[in-house]
């Protein structure tokens, strides 16, 4: 079975990661979308947290509610009962009324009852110690702690994230990769630099750079073969994408050795 987090690289097979669940067949960051992705056979999904006024983690990207729900405002000044009580479904399409942002708490039971299934998980913003510590408390309360990789972009972050929970593997993001990226990901104790797509594609040696440091790459977000193929060329861990079910089958049929 694939892991986010396998033994040893596998050039080959890269793991799956379900961006935000299956978010090109449903709305993105819903339980819809991850139970689209498990469907799909999407070893991992990647989800974004944010806190809301009244201190509850929720399952969402934007700084604020408008793109993906019904409602306005930004998440960290809305309580946890308002953001609950928007529709995140019915934009995306009208079968897909109804649905939530999810609570973590509602992500992680989900998870728990299908062990296949690894989670990557993103804490939006800056993060505290002891805001992050609650969350990680719930991450090994629901039995998660061998299957799920937490990040973030902000390195602030990153270190809240060694300092309350140092038994998670920890992840560092990046959009353009800097120049210390390597060495950050080293003095933080990650185990994997995730940079944008555009990041790698401009220097594939990055891959070998970090392999040699004993970290992973995972770019994000690649929804197309032109895109496939040269992250795999290059070697890459993982690859975050909104379409795990296509990518399983792409890359199932370029090797010849089935799903993965």
């Amino acid at each position: 079975m694939t892991t986010l987090l396998p033994a040893s690289p596998d050039p080959d097979h890269p793991v799956v990661v379900a961006h935000r669940g299956y978010g090109a067949v449903a709305p993105q960051n819903t339980l819809a979308a991850f139970e689209a992705a498990w469907r799909a056979g999407a070893p991992a999904v990647e989800l974004d947290l944010r806190l809301t006024r009244d201190g509850t983690a929720v399952v969402i990207h934007d700084p604020d509610v408008d793109q993906v729900t019904d409602g306005s405002g930004a998440v960290a000044d809305l309580d946890a009962a308002t953001v609950r009580g928007l529709d995140a479904g019915a934009r995306f399409s009208p079968a897909f009324a109804g649905q939530r942002v999810p609570v973590l708490d509602e992500v992680l039971d989900l998870l728990a009852a299908r062990p296949g299934t690894d989670l990557l998980c993103e804490y939006k913003g800056v993060w505290s110690p002891e805001q992050v510590a609650r969350t990680t408390a719930a991450l090994d309360a629901a039995g998660l702690a061998g299957r799920v990789l937490v990040q973030g972009f902000s390195r602030e972050t990153v270190a809240a994230q060694r300092e309350a929970a140092p038994h998670l593997p920890r992840g560092l993001l990046c959009d353009a990769a800097p120049d210390d990226l390597l060495e950050a990901a080293g003095a933080l104790g990650a185990v994997t630099v995730n940079p944008a797509v555009a990041a790698v594609l401009a220097d594939p040696g990055l891959v070998d750079r970090a392999h040699d440091l004993g970290l992973r790459v995972m770019p994000w977000t690649a929804n197309e073969p032109a895109v496939w193929a040269p992250l795999v060329d290059a070697g890459v861990d993982a690859i975050i994408t909104d379409r795990p079910g296509e990518l399983r089958g792409w890359l199932a049929g370029r090797s010849g050795t089935g799903l993965r």
